[in-house]
């Protein structure tokens, strides 16, 4: 019948490709396989970086209204939910987007083999492009998250919820300085903790016998 079965859904890329096989990064793939994985992830990270910011006032004693009427109910929960659903989107596709076409050239100039499990220079090719990836994703999509900042901690539930004019409110206040508040410190953490993630995620994959094409 018209069911989709888990083969279909298993050749979601073939579809998206149009049955075209092709060893290099195939953005119509990438981009929209990593979109969606934002989004799904936005449903867990919007609750938990709203309690996080919260939990960070109170030990401030700066408490404000999130911690009044309905604020932690089910819908306050997910106060910025839009914005970083934007966030996770875009900067998933940026991330996998720089992530496969980095690591795609360097294994072609290098002339490497990647499924060796006990390549180092394919781990030193996993640091670059997972750190770079990182980079990528904060350098793109920081503002959103600036935006989103100052949506979840506004103490007044009715304050303007359009990440875009809040940044357009932003930018006429302080500038383009304003808009990219703690880049500095952000894309030295970034660096280093997405390398690690993606180090650790190809030398599982390659443990489990998962050839990452």
């Amino acid at each position: 019948g018209s069911e989709i079965t888990i083969t279909e859904l298993t050749d979601l890329p073939k579809f998206l490709t149009g049955g075209v096989q092709s060893s290099q990064p195939q953005p119509l793939v990438i981009i929209p396989s990593a979109a969606f994985d934002g989004a799904i992830i936005s449903f867990v990270l919007c609750p938990s970086e709203l309690v996080k910011k919260y939990s960070a006032f109170c030990q401030l004693k700066y408490v404000t209204s999130l911690s009044k009427g309905n604020t932690f109910q089910v819908t306050g929960m997910f106060r910025g939910g839009s914005t970083t659903l934007l966030r996770e989107s875009v900067g998933n596709a940026v991330f996998f987007s720089v992530y496969e076409y980095v690591r795609y050239y360097m294994h072609l100039q290098l002339n490497m083999d990647s499924s060796d499990p006990h390549n180092l220079t394919d781990i030193g090719i996993g640091i670059l492009t997972g750190g770079l990836g990182g980079v990528a994703f904060w350098s793109a999509v920081l503002p959103l998250d600036v935006a989103k900042t100052v949506i979840q901690t506004a103490p007044d539930k009715s304050c303007q919820r359009n990440p875009f004019q809040v940044l357009n409110s932003t930018y006429r206040r302080t500038g383009v300085r304003g808009c990219y508040a703690g880049l500095g410190p952000t894309i030295v953490r970034a660096f280093p903790a997405n390398a690690a993630a993606i180090v650790t995620w190809e030398l599982a994959m390659k443990l489990l016998g998962i050839k990452n094409e």
